[in-house]
């Protein structure tokens, strides 16, 4: 009689998520979203309340996305935000107002990664 070979369980990451997963298609479908109620509500011609509300997306989606998906995550928010509010014709463009959205935006990316960051850190090694 031959012994069975089993195979060993696979391997499970405890840090990958479904949220992390999806964090960038839900995150663009909510930037589609934002942009169709800014242009139903008209607040499309308000840029600086736009790019507030596209940053506290952007800090949303990255808290739970993937750290690696971070220069997606504000890419793609920084495409809808240009795209549409700033130039409105689904142009994009790189003049002084369109660099300072995306680097408004790639802040709010950043923070929004460095606390999930942060978070991760304390639940790993909690205070004793």
């Amino acid at each position: 009689m031959t012994p069975t070979r089993t195979r060993p369980a696979p391997r499970v990451r405890p840090h990958r998520t479904l949220a992390g997963d999806l964090a960038l298609p839900l995150g663009a479908v909510g930037a589609a979203l934002l942009v169709t109620a800014l242009m139903l509500s008209g607040g499309t011609a308000h840029a600086p309340v736009a790019l507030a509300l596209f940053a506290l997306l952007t800090v949303a989606v990255s808290l739970l996305a993937r750290p690696v998906l971070l220069p997606a995550v504000v890419l793609v928010s920084w495409m809808f935000y240009d795209g549409f509010v700033l130039n409105q014709r689904s142009d994009l463009a790189f003049q002084p107002q369109d660099r300072t959205g995306l680097l408004v935006l790639l802040l709010a990316g950043v923070a929004g990664a460095g606390g999930a960051a942060a978070v991760r850190a304390v639940r790993r090694h909690p205070a004793r």
